[in-house]
């Protein structure tokens, strides 16, 4: 093959990708909306205009039967499939999206503010979700302060982010290891990854395990097991939990830990991987920790729900970069809150305000747009499932499949067929390169 070919090949150079990831935007059928589901019942005229202009398919993010955190599902559909045991874990992606002192031997997990009864069951994985921040950190500073390792030189960190999550970094004269089980009974971690659990209604703390038998591990839980215990007390105890009962509000009086881990990720950055200026628009720990992993430069635009914001900049971008990834968080949190008319509304105000921005901005003969989703969070279930997510490439030279919107009944009939998650920006590619 000579060398002015291979370049035709890999020159990704004239391209340009808007690519949505709708966090957790795939579903079941639902009694609350006639049983469909929350994507077939919205009303949808932008992404509909897309899906008559592109092609469709199913996506399995990380693997079949895996209901996968965001982390790794992310991770996924921008190109990486990690051996799982090489995965650095939730923890350190968020601590490093989170900008916390954190160095290889560390550990790092990911945490949940979350509520007890009297009888020590979790009522609110959560903790009411929406959490004043002054609270938050608070709190935080005052487990820093009062909680002493048996360990003399072992320290922690309580670093909370938005709403009730929090990451926990424990740092000890040892390296630890992430080799040991999570205290959030929703989660399981297998290989290195985090996987949800199919859970009932009585949930309470487990208890750390190493998951072999070296010191290091049985260290790492030790401490982990040491860090709930007297965090517990702290927080039984904590002023912020003595106002907030007198508010009615939810106690922040437990920290549920998962997704381990004790080193920097090492990857090829996108960049590098697709040969084009890759950058994107973020908002999460986690993601901003994947966008840094991956040296995807980040643009600022607005908080959570500025959808005109988000759109305007992301065309905005399309002169000066290749491809910009945009996650936005809205669908899957009322997936987890069972909520599926609310999950449909918020994907006809995502169509409205984001979509119908970003089609008024771009040049669809120029501008191609990808939209899929990290993973599903059917609202029947309350939780991420090993659902199939829809997957649409829009643009003027796209030929169309018969796609007529973007909703899962459409995506299992399109021509894209089913892809693992980490083939879907290379399919896209593929097909905006060769015209189909």
């Amino acid at each position: 093959m000579n060398i002015l070919f291979l370049k035709i090949l890999t020159d990704n150079s004239q391209i340009k990708i808007v690519y949505v990831l709708l966090d957790g935007v795939g579903d079941l059928p639902h009694p609350d909306i006639n049983n469909k589901t929350p994507l077939q019942a919205a009303k949808t005229p932008n992404m509909d205009k897309l899906a008559k202009n592109g092609k469709m398919g199913e996506v399995i993010s990380v693997g079949k039967g895996i209901a996968p955190e965001s982390d790794i599902a992310v991770f996924n559909m921008l190109g990486y499939k990690f051996h799982h045991a090489d995965y650095a874990g939730r923890g350190v992606i968020e601590a490093i999206g989170t900008g916390i002192d954190f160095k290889d031997g560390d550990l790092a997990l990911r945490g949940n503010f979350s509520t007890l009864d009297e009888k020590d069951v979790i009522i609110d994985r959560r903790a009411g979700r929406h959490i004043e921040r002054d609270d938050a950190k608070a709190i935080s500073e005052e487990i820093e302060q009062k909680l002493k390792f048996s360990s003399p030189l072992a320290t922690v960190v309580v670093a909370p982010t938005i709403g009730h999550r929090v990451i926990v970094r424990i740092r000890d004269e040892h390296p630890l290891s992430p080799n040991i089980t999570n205290t959030d009974p929703a989660y399981s971690r297998v290989d290195g990854m985090g996987v949800a659990k199919a859970v009932g209604d009585f949930l309470k703390i487990e208890r750390c395990l190493p998951l072999d038998e070296t010191d290091t591990a049985k260290l790492s839980a030790d401490l982990v097991n040491e860090f709930t215990e007297k965090s517990l007390q702290i927080l039984k105890d904590s002023e912020i939990n003595k106002k907030r009962r007198s508010q009615e509000k939810k106690l922040l009086n437990s920290i549920l830990l998962r997704d381990a881990g004790n080193k920097f990720p090492r990857v090829k950055t996108i960049n590098e991987k697709y040969s084009m200026n890759f950058s994107c628009i973020v908002d999460m720990p986690v993601e901003i920790g994947i966008s840094n992993v991956l040296e995807m430069k980040a643009y600022s635009a607005g908080g959570l729900t500025d959808y005109e914001e988000k759109a305007t900049v992301a065309a905005k971008s399309m002169e000066t970069e290749n491809a910009i990834y945009v996650h936005l968080k809205g669908p899957d949190e009322f997936g987890h809150d069972g909520d599926a008319i609310g999950k449909m509304k918020n994907i006809e105000e995502i169509d409205d305000r984001f979509f119908g921005t970003l089609l008024k901005n771009i040049d669809t003969s120029k501008v191609f747009v990808m939209i899929s989703a990290d993973h599903s969070t059917p609202c029947i279930n309350k939780g991420h499932s090993d659902d199939p997510v829809p997957v649409l490439i829009s643009g003027d030279s796209v030929t169309n499949d018969g796609s007529e919107r973007f909703t899962e009944d459409f995506a299992k009939k399109g021509e894209i067929g089913l892809l693992e998650g980490a083939q879907v920006v290379s399919t896209a590619i593929e097909i905006i390169k060769s015209g189909n």
